[in-house]
């Protein structure tokens, strides 16, 4: 835990948004990847549960900033609640994958799962941006975020802004990185919007 963290990131998000209108972010990962713990990390610290559980089926946590109100779809990674993601998928406007950099037995099944999100029809045609946690950085023999990025792929996401973030979530290290990139984003594709409609 971050002293002094009073705001949370996704206050710090809002506040630099300057946005009024709420941002569906989904954040999908194999189960035991660190999802929870990213979210609660990202929350408000008065917000912030001590105590993570395991999401079964899934979560959605919503928590308003100052300005933004933001609707965060804690999917379980769990094989069988796997196919729920999809329904949401329409109202993502980003997404955070998590993956444990640690499990490298499970990589194949990240990047499978990955591969059917990147060619889901309500994903593959628009320029979501997708931000890549390589969590559990902190547990030895932890992949680096290059061969996770390498295994997964990702070099052949063309289409879509993407980015990896070497994260240790217990500690709330390397989050900020990620939301800094994923407020850069979301603001980009607002004026894009806006250039569109004008």
């Amino acid at each position: 835990m971050v002293v002094g963290n009073q705001m949370g990131l996704f206050d710090k998000l809002a506040g630099w948004l300057g946005l009024k209108k709420g941002v569906n972010v989904l954040c999908l990962g194999l189960d035991n990847s660190g999802k929870t713990t990213i979210i609660n990390q990202l929350k408000p610290s008065n917000a912030q549960a001590q105590d993570i559980v395991p999401t079964i089926g899934f979560s959605i946590e919503k928590f308003k900033t100052s300005s933004l109100s933001f609707t965060v779809f804690d999917m379980s990674g769990q094989g069988r609640y796997r196919n729920l993601w999809e329904h949401y998928y329409k109202e993502g406007q980003a997404i955070i994958f998590v993956i444990d950099s640690a499990d490298k037995l499970r990589m194949v099944v990240a990047k499978e799962e990955l591969d059917t999100l990147l060619n889901h029809p309500d994903i593959k045609h628009r320029r979501i941006p997708i931000l890549f946690f390589a969590n559990k950085m902190d547990v030895r023999d932890a992949l680096s975020s290059v061969k996770v990025s390498q295994l997964l792929c990702l070099d052949n996401i063309k289409d879509k802004p993407w980015h990896i973030c070497a994260t240790d979530a217990l500690k709330g290290e390397g989050l900020q990185e990620g939301v800094d990139w994923l407020q850069e984003q979301i603001m980009q594709s607002n004026k894009d919007d806006e250039n569109v409609r004008a």
